[in-house]
């Protein structure tokens, strides 16, 4: 089996495959200051929560964006799946061409997703991935990366609203029904969540227009998607899997080679 995991500023997602198949995940919070042993406990307890045996594992390839925790996760794997972890953008090349000139790499994460995305859904596309950070990417009909934008993800957007404006409450992330509120709670509702939809609408068709491709599919994946998706027609897929499933595809073309 392999194992494959996202690490994430707020979670790290474990994703158990069998051949191409995610037969079972689960999620740990991504904090720096577990000890490798707390990590592997709790990996080795949810594999035993599933019928399955750490020592089955036969790779592990993680995409990571919070450098600050690899040295523990990967002496975790060691100690209890005996693996030292494939790592993409270190020793691992997810495979995405650039159509831009850049210095800089895209974040692993979001290179995993565009990756899943072209071979799951086609080319041209528009991946948004809804985590702590918001980030859009565009990808060519030849299957090449065009740039894309990053923005607060609405839940750190409203936390710091709640952190910095000493009398607004935190308030649950729903969409209300109107923009106009009698209530605090209703009316930071409708500016979060609301104002975020129209936001991503905007950034959707912007990408679009400067890709040149008005029909280009968006898919969208991360924490969030569901709940944006349910309230506007510019997303076309929500795959809550994309990243583990780049992970997977990935790390299959490194050893056939491709």
């Amino acid at each position: 089996m392999l194992l494959a995991i996202d690490v994430g500023n707020t979670n790290m997602v474990f994703g158990i495959f069998a051949g191409e198949e995610l037969t079972h995940s689960f999620r740990l919070t991504t904090d720096a200051d577990r000890t490798s042993d707390e990590i592997g406990l709790l990996v080795w307890e949810y594999f035993q929560r599933f019928g399955l045996r750490t020592e089955d594992v036969e790779d592990v390839i993680i995409a990571s964006v919070v450098p600050q925790i690899m040295h523990t996760l990967t002496n975790a794997l060691l100690k209890y799946c005996g693996k030292t972890p494939l790592v993409v953008d270190d020793g691992v090349d997810p495979g995405l061409p650039y159509g831009i000139q850049s210095d800089e790499r895209l974040g692993a994460d979001r290179s995993v997703a565009c990756v899943a995305a072209i071979e799951k859904y086609g080319a041209p596309l528009v991946v948004v991935d809804f985590g702590t950070a918001t980030t859009v990417d565009g990808v060519s009909r030849q299957g090449t990366y065009l740039g894309g934008c990053i923005t607060a993800g609405v839940r750190i957007s409203t936390e710091a609203l709640f952190q910095k404006a000493a009398m607004l409450p935190r308030v649950e992330l729903v969409r209300p029904d109107t923009v106009l509120s009698g209530t605090a709670v209703g009316q930071i509702q409708a500016g979060a969540v609301l104002g975020y939809i129209g936001a991503m609408e905007y950034l959707i068709q912007q990408a679009k227009a400067e890709m040149g491709e008005p029909e280009a599919k968006v898919v969208a994946t991360g924490g969030l998607a569901r709940m944006i998706a349910d309230n506007t027609e510019m997303i076309d897929v929500v795959d809550s899997q994309l990243i583990l499933d780049g992970l997977r595809l990935i790390y299959q073309r490194q050893k056939r080679g491709d």
